[in-house]
């Protein structure tokens, strides 16, 4: 069983997804069109964003954020020890210094009380992550920065569809960011991301920095965009195919997530009293199981069970970021992020995804069960 398959749900978006495409190509503009722009007012009604700005990834979505948001040289960003390595890695890119805070043990999010901790003179941002299925504690978050003086940036990446208080994820601060990669809630059939915020000087700043520092126009623009924004932009313009698939699969977008909740649902009362399951993912009212990830003794073990029995699975995250060796000059060691550390020790994703049928939910379950028994035996 895959990790991950969405063949059918391809199938049944295919005639909308033609239509776009065919659109596309009667109107021979491929890269930064008509359809990015269509994609990115349907993704402000969704999400209620103000402003949405397409781009070719996540990760050029954080870099462009920070940078827009008023990042300069030198600033510190206080990101996550547990996530994916864009978090920290854009901050690189942005020219900031990233600065490393544990996470809270239920949800995977940033720990506010971290945050007040490792920031220092010199940090000016704190960068929350919504991880796997909930949004990370975003008001603890953003009383932690007023008190301190920093702007939130949210790598909401992984975070389409959760909102809390109302507002969606990527709202509660500067801005937010999406990524359309394939496996996604929303995945595009390659890269594509997003900038979403409520700030038009943001907005504005980050449309000329994804086109080469231009606002729109030809080539002769350059030197007055330059003078505009003071910062050199970048080629990260979303091609309007991925926005032609993005279109037509945002439209059932809404079936997709509750779909995901019935498998994620069934997954937690198949696991609940499964020994070795240490820790199961809680539904709550902002929840969006993007993945499943779970708690477990033997991880490594229970991972190499399952492959064994045509289940794959994946570790989100096998060491946490300020270990990994591009940070070695931050000096940090086993044993300074126990929260982070304990989730890379233990955590697995099972698969979960629209196309996954209930029969494949409990044939994982049950060679879940299959392991720890013959582990108790």
């Amino acid at each position: 069983m895959s990790f991950f398959n969405q063949s059918s749900t391809f199938e049944r978006t295919w005639p909308s997804a033609r239509r776009h495409i065919l659109d596309v190509i009667e109107n021979g503009k491929y890269s930064h069109g008509r359809k990015v722009a269509e994609l990115e007012s349907a993704l402000a009604g969704y999400t209620g964003a103000k402003f949405v700005i397409g781009v070719n990834s996540g990760t050029d979505a954080l870099v462009l954020l920070l940078r827009a948001a008023g990042l300069r040289p030198g600033d510190e960003v206080v990101v996550p020890a547990f996530s994916f390595g864009a978090s920290a890695t854009s901050v690189v890119l942005a020219g900031g210094r990233p600065v490393f805070a544990d996470i809270e043990p239920d949800g995977y999010g940033i720990d506010p009380a971290a945050v007040a901790d490792a920031a220092g003179e010199r940090s000016r941002f704190v960068m929350p992550t919504h991880l796997f299925s909930r949004l990370a504690d975003i008001d603890g978050v953003l009383a932690v920065a007023q008190r301190l003086g920093l702007a939130v940036v949210e790598d909401s990446a992984e975070a389409i569809g959760m909102r809390h208080r109302g507002r969606h994820a990527g709202l509660f601060g500067a801005g937010g960011v999406l990524s359309f990669f394939p496996t996604k809630t929303l995945g595009a059939l390659g890269d594509a991301g997003a900038v979403l915020t409520d700030d038009r000087r943001i907005a504005e700043t980050a449309d000329a920095l994804r086109h080469h520092g231009r606002f729109g126009g030809t080539i002769a623009d350059f030197p007055a965009i330059s003078t505009a924004t003071g910062l050199p932009g970048v080629n990260s313009k979303m091609d309007d195919i991925q926005a032609a698939i993005l279109l037509a699969k945002l439209a059932r977008l809404d079936l997709d997530i509750v779909r995901r909740a019935e498998l994620a649902a069934r997954y937690t009362a198949a696991l609940a009293e499964v020994e070795g399951v240490r820790k199961l993912p809680s539904a709550r009212p902002d929840s969006v199981f993007y993945v499943y990830v779970v708690e477990v003794e033997s991880r490594d073990d229970l991972a190499a069970h399952l492959s064994a029995h045509g289940v794959q699975t994946e570790v989100y995250y096998p060491s946490p970021l300020p270990l990994q060796p591009c940070f070695a000059g931050l000096g940090h060691r086993k044993g300074d992020f126990p929260n982070a550390e304990n989730a890379c020790r233990r955590t697995l994703a099972l698969p979960l995804y629209p196309d996954m049928s209930t029969g494949d939910c409990d044939r994982v379950c049950d060679s879940i069960r299959a392991f720890y028994r013959g582990r108790r035996g």
